[in-house]
């Protein structure tokens, strides 16, 4: 068996995508491998992915018929990953060299089922190292001691994931693939499932994953009806949540994470196409209709007035036919 498999969705990232190769270069060794997953890009990433098949050491080039989003090229990825570990890559950033070989080190010595890495974040030309929220540093714990408490940030409030390494066996028992077709945030459940499931993990530092912020193809920049997914994702995160043992502890964080992020899109529809900004307020109210009410009562008094006056404002509204996903 290799020792790493590496996951690396690509669309449309010409501009960025040899800085990831030629990163992903800088950290090759004979027992990783790279997945490389083409999701129908149209632009010159194929040619680019081609090349990178025949001169980068361990890759591996898969490619997409028709474009399924990041969720459905992770999966494409796992699918084939050989690896007693796997990581992810995503084809816009790129990584220090040496990186890989570090955070696996970090893991064996661990013994953990998946290790959180801090990550540099790159705005223009600004850079600023971002943190795994979670105190103990190199040090195996429960991951259910990163979900609470609900009044601040915690490990799953930092979702995404790149930043980390996780096990074989946490693939084998179902827990490291996304919801196919999700467009946005389908990071969220996946981390949320991954710190119910999982028996250890840590934080171990190590902030080698340079991730770049405003690249204008990321549907983080662009907002059209793709980034209405993120209310497929808090309604799954919901659902799971409300299954687990623990449902009673963890709910109120869930619906209080839900509720800022509807908080957010809510501050920033102006962004919006007028017929998309219509279906946000809609699909807001009616998720919002969908939430355990007590729960929700809690965390509406639990927020800062600005943003839940907002949330009850849409609360209020009536609710459409067709409003839900």
């Amino acid at each position: 068996m290799l020792k790493l498999s590496v996951v690396v969705p690509f669309y449309n990232v010409q501009t960025y995508a040899p800085d990831a190769l030629k990163s992903l270069e800088l950290n090759a060794r004979d027992d990783f491998e790279f997945l490389l997953v083409d999701d129908r890009s149209t632009d010159g990433t194929p040619e680019l992915l081609e090349r990178a098949a025949r001169e980068l050491p361990g890759a591996v080039l898969l490619r997409h018929e028709r474009n399924g989003g990041l969720a459905t090229a992770r999966n494409t990825g796992l699918d084939a990953a050989r690896g007693e570990y796997v990581t992810f890559l995503d084809g816009d950033d790129w990584l220090a060299p040496g990186h890989l070989a570090r955070t696996l080190a970090a893991i064996e010595a661990l013994n953990c089922d998946f290790v959180r890495n801090d990550h540099v974040q790159v705005t223009g030309r600004t850079r600023s190292v971002q943190r795994v929220p979670y105190g103990p540093q190199l040090v195996a714990g429960d991951p259910r001691a990163g979900i609470l408490p609900s009044s601040r940030a915690t490990a799953v409030d930092y979702p995404y994931a790149w930043a980390g390494m996780y096990h074989r066996r946490l693939l084998d028992r179902g827990l490291l693939h996304f919801t196919d077709g999700l467009r946005t945030a389908e990071d969220r459940p996946w981390i949320w499932r991954l710190h119910r499931g999982a028996d250890s993990f840590a934080a171990i530092g190590l902030p080698g994953i340079f991730y770049r912020r405003g690249v204008a193809t990321s549907l983080t920049q662009i907002k059209d009806e793709r980034q209405l997914d993120f209310i497929k994702a808090f309604d799954q995160v919901l659902a799971d949540t409300a299954e687990d043992r623990e449902s009673d502890l963890l709910l109120p964080k869930a619906v209080r994470t839900y509720c800022a992020i509807i908080a957010h899109h809510i501050g920033t529809i102006e962004r919006y196409e007028p017929a998309v900004a219509k279906k946000l307020r809609s699909m807001s109210t009616a998720a919002l209709g969908r939430m355990p009410q007590d729960v929700l009562d809690g965390a509406l008094n639990s927020m800062d007035a600005d943003r839940a006056g907002v949330l009850r404002r849409l609360r209020r509204r009536p609710a459409r036919a067709g409003a839900a996903l």
